[in-house]
């Protein structure tokens, strides 16, 4: 299903799933939809790998959880995501070297807490791993200060950056 994307999302300096400058990590674009999702593109390398040719499973998790925490950005931009709780199914081997699709959106919120759910989507459609997770609502201020630990949040455009996502396998 073809989704047109409203804005696309910061990146950090050195966050492991969306940090530009982290050698080691997965350089993710978010971008939101206009479904009220937010939506990631990401290809895994073999620097993720658990099992040849496959992601780890905590590489999987963390770009699920990522994703699923930016999605309260769709209504509250300024509202930080920690954490609680998370849950994975990991239903089909992730394999490194193709382009995925991870989505989250918002299913509760309340003043201090919110719930998300998503998805892993491989390019032919499958579902190869799904999360639920529970964030605590905080400022950034609280959870830690990005430029004086020589970090960076910012909104880094490119001319690759898509108008609209076609979501393997949605309909």
């Amino acid at each position: 299903m073809v989704k047109k994307v409203i804005r696309k999302h910061n990146n950090s300096g050195n966050c492991f799933v969306c940090g530009l400058d982290n050698p080691f990590g997965l350089h993710a674009a978010f971008y939101e939809l206009d479904d009220g999702s937010v939506c990631a593109l990401v290809t895994a390398d073999p620097r993720h790998q658990s099992y040849p040719g496959r992601v780890h499973g905590g590489v999987i998790c963390a770009l699920l959880d990522e994703t699923m925490g930016r999605a309260i950005n769709v209504t509250e931009p300024d509202t930080w995501a920690v954490t609680a709780d998370i849950s994975i199914r990991y239903r089909k081997p992730v394999p490194y070297g193709v382009p995925l699709t991870v989505t989250g959106r918002i299913t509760r919120n309340t003043r201090l807490i919110f719930d998300g759910e998503g998805e892993i989507i491989l390019p032919d459609g499958a579902v190869a791993a799904s999360g639920h997770a529970r964030y605590m609502k905080q400022p950034l201020d609280v959870i830690g200060d990005l430029e004086s630990n020589g970090d960076r949040w910012e909104l880094v455009e490119s001319p690759d950056d898509p108008t609209e996502i076609d979501i393997p396998g949605k309909s």
